[in-house]
């Protein structure tokens, strides 16, 4: 069954960069990302950034000005570009997307494993 799956996570130090990815682990027709979330353990995963079908993009307002959210539609792979990272940037990061096996076909609300993000002080 293909998956979601995001990669790109890391340890870095604060004010450092990470772009993180989100891809199909198999052949898919496409991917319609819908979002970055993250979670701390103990804490409910919190909205990051949203992508609607225009390409127009939102933040959380603790993530505004730092993270870029974009998506590639020929390599079927959404990213995460984040900036200036800070302590508090600290969580497991999670791709939320529909994937499309043919051009009728598809699963929708679809979630992937999640790659974590750790930012030293």
């Amino acid at each position: 069954q293909v998956q979601l799956v995001e990669s790109g996570g890391g340890l870095v130090q604060a004010g450092g960069s990470l772009r993180l990815s989100c891809a199909a682990s198999g052949s898919i027709f496409r991917l319609n990302a819908r979002g970055w979330y993250r979670q701390v353990p103990g804490k409910p995963r919190e909205l990051v950034a949203t992508i609607t079908s225009g390409g127009s993009t939102n933040y959380a307002d603790s993530v505004k000005g730092r993270f870029t959210m974009s998506r590639d539609n020929v390599k079927n792979t959404v990213y995460l570009q984040m900036n200036n990272l800070k302590p508090e940037d600290t969580a497991r990061y999670y791709c939320n997307a529909d994937i499309w096996y043919s051009s009728d076909y598809f699963s929708s609300d679809l979630w992937g494993q999640g790659t974590q993000v750790t930012v030293s002080s």
